[in-house]
């Protein structure tokens, strides 16, 4: 069985993984080289030939690389659901994000609203203005991240909110989380695993699959802010 596994994981299960893979590790003696990024980019990655053993993406985007037989469709594991939320930095009066309209009120009067361009989050949120008929407005003044926690930029002072997966929000220390958008405006990300079909380490890959995927995991899905 090999020594170290690669894995590429989308941003949304960067904290959560980390803990469950440094479980696996001393529990199998098997190292994960873990990779994060948007589900976007590890797509492209993906195409471009990049080598993994297991890879975790949105539900979409793991149905591409299966449907392409990248991923092998057997080994698709449901792992976790993540809702949308906005941060604010710390002390910032918390406003109110209850409602649609509230939160529409909210985003017209932020200096700046961050959010990312190639995370599911942020193609979620680009398509909520334009279903709101706000994009102009929020668009003409946010700041937006290629890739990365979106509320780094509460912390450096260029945006008032980060739109962002609860669970990427809750990586950066020194700001709060207001809580979810608005449950009826969202449909929670799908996160997902699967083998690649070309793993060099298959059998330790699924190993590290049903680990994922196991109730022991369930704890630490939910403190990142995750729904398993």
């Amino acid at each position: 069985m090999a020594n170290t596994i690669r894995m590429l994981s989308t941003l949304g299960l960067m904290g959560a993984m980390r803990s469950l893979s440094s479980a696996f590790e001393t529990a199998s003696g098997i190292k994960v080289d873990a990779d994060f990024a948007p589900t976007l980019a590890l797509v492209k990655r993906l195409r471009a030939g990049e080598a993994a053993d297991l890879v975790i993406l949105t539900r979409e985007g793991l149905d591409e690389m299966i449907g392409e037989g990248r991923v092998i469709a057997e080994s698709a594991a449901g792992l976790a659901r993540s809702f949308v939320g906005i941060a604010v930095r710390p002390g910032q009066a918390h406003p109110d994000i209850t409602t649609a309209a509230a939160l529409r009120t909210t985003l017209l009067a932020a200096r700046s609203v961050a959010y990312s361009r190639l995370g599911a989050s942020g193609v979620y949120f680009a398509q909520l203005l334009v279903r709101m008929g706000i994009a102009a407005e929020i668009n003409a003044k946010a700041t937006i991240v290629e890739q990365g926690f979106t509320a780094e930029r509460l912390v450096s002072g260029e945006a008032d909110l980060a739109v962002q997966q609860i669970s990427e929000l809750k990586q950066v220390q020194g700001i709060e989380v207001i809580g979810p958008i608005p449950l009826d405006l969202q449909t929670p990300a799908v996160f997902s695993a699967g083998r690649m079909a070309n793993a060099a380490h298959a059998e330790a890959a699924d190993r590290l699959l049903r680990y994922l995927a196991s109730p022991e995991a369930i704890p630490v899905l939910r403190r990142s802010g995750l729904e398993p």
